[in-house]
Parts: C-alpha cells; sequence; structure tokens
C-alpha cells in the first residue's frame, strides 16, 4: 500500500490531511499514532476509497485505487474498527455477513480464531441465537469478537485497524488484542490504537499530528529520538502507572 502526497478534507478549502506520504510492504504491520483530530481515522477510510482524496494518490500492488473497481477494493481491506455493527439476525448470520457462500464450518472456524467460539455456545441458541434489535444483547468485548470472526471470513489482503480495543476494559482488550494478533498473521496491517502498547510490536510507526506525519520509524528509533512520540510513550505509562495504584 503506498499513500503519495495525499491531500483530503471533508470540506473546501479545509484540508484534514496535507501531504501525506508513507507505505506498507507486502505482510508487514504498520502503526499510525496522533493526538485525537489529527487525521488517523481519515487516512485510513481513504484506502478502501470511503472517500477520494483531493490530491495525491494512494496504490494498492502499484495500481491507483481509483482504477480498481470497489467492489474488487473492498474485498481485498477489510476493517476491524471501534464501532461494531451487529444487525437483527442469528449470531451465524451476522459472521457470514462477509461471506454469504460460507459454510457453518467456515463459521465455526472464524469464530474459534476471533475466540468467540467458546460464548456463542453458551448463548441461548448457540449460533442460531437471535442477536441485535430485538435479541440477545451482547457486550462490547462479544461484539468485537463477531467483528473479528467477520473480517478472518471475509481473509482481506490488508488489514485495517482502527480503535478496534478503544472502549473495552483491560482484561478483554488483552483477549481480544490476542484474537488480532492471530488475525493480522500473514496480512498487511495498518493500525491506529489509542492504547500505545498495543503498537509496540508493529514494524513502523508513523505519528500523525494536524494532518501532517511529523515522526515516523520504528518504536526503538522513535524512542531514541526523544520527540513526540516519545512523550506520548511516556505520558501514556504514566497514566497506567496511576491507574495501576488507583485499582
Amino acid at each position: 500500500v503506498a499513500i503519495d502526497g495525499v491531500t483530503f478534507g471533508y470540506e473546501t478549502n479545509k484540508p484534514v490531511l496535507r501531504k501525506v506520504s508513507f507505505r506498507a510492504e507486502p505482510g508487514q504491520f504498520i502503526g499510525i499514532v496522533g493526538p485525537s483530530g489529527a487525521g488517523k481515522s481519515t487516512l485510513v477510510n481513504l484506502i478502501p476509497r470511503l472517500y477520494d482524496v483531493w490530491e495525491g494518490e494512494i496504490r494498492i500492488d502499484g495500481m491507483n485505487v481509483k482504477d480498481i473497481s470497489t467492489e474488487s477494493l473492498r474485498r481485498h481491506v477489510g476493517i476491524v474498527s471501534q464501532e461494531v455493527y451487529v444487525f437483527s439476525g442469528t449470531v451465524a448470520e451476522n459472521i457470514a455477513y462477509a461471506d454469504p457462500d460460507c459454510t457453518l464450518a467456515d463459521i465455526i472456524h472464524a469464530a474459534k480464531i476471533a475466540g468467540a467460539h467458546d460464548f456463542i455456545e453458551k448463548l441461548p441458541d448457540g449460533y442460531d441465537t437471535i442477536v441485535g434489535t430485538g435479541g440477545h444483547q451482547l457486550s462490547g468485548g462479544e461484539k468485537q469478537r463477531l467483528s473479528i470472526a467477520r473480517a478472518v471470513l471475509h481473509n482481506p489482503k490488508i488489514l485495517i485497524l482502527d480503535e478496534a480495543t478503544a472502549s473495552l476494559d483491560t482484561e478483554t482488550e488483552r483477549q481480544i488484542q490476542e484474537a488480532l494478533e492471530r488475525l493480522m498473521r500473514g496480512r498487511t496491517t495498518i493500525a491506529i490504537a489509542h492504547r500505545l502498547s498495543t503498537l509496540r510490536n508493529a514494524d513502523y510507526l508513523v505519528v500523525v499530528e494536524r494532518g501532517s506525519i511529523v515522526e515516523e520509524g520504528t518504536h526503538e528509533e522513535l524512542m531514541a529520538k526523544e520527540g513526540i512520540y516519545f512523550n506520548m510513550v511516556k505520558k501514556h505509562d504514566e497514566a497506567l502507572k496511576m491507574r495501576g495504584i488507583a485499582g
């Protein structure tokens, strides 16, 4: 995935991103960090063409995304975000949304990778339990596992994680993180995370501030620079320590 000189905004003459460039090699794990409102989610939403860039271009395997059919593009790009959509239907139907032609065996296999199989088995009707509007209500962690199972079934070449564990408690987050790591194997992954600890294993980090890339490099390189990322990590670690004391 190559992001090349990309400028974009939602309103005319109000760019949210300014001349952003970076690349993700096949199978690489890229982490995107930065304060709220820096343009991180906007950036990842441009890859599957939820919006079109104003300037510059986004290429996948050397092809401009504007020259790839929307259907093909979205087949190869999977997104797991903080907001999980659960529609009214069975658990199996919710997972199969990514691939309506799949078998029950495929659904169960995806649920096991996502760490969802055990809780689904305990539901009143297992995989046939109605969830969503008027059905059984799932917890945040359970919804997120369904979302990951959907992504496993989708089997995209490029995986985008947009704050996928942001609204979960620490223990659930740890379990979800393990499921995400299983999902990420062998895929090009671009991840935005509020909790920096989830990005320590990234091959490369991009720091975004006010719509521009202000730092980039590995975790070790950015810590050695003692710049913006270094300060973010320090603040993050101090906040965790304080929470530990409070808890």
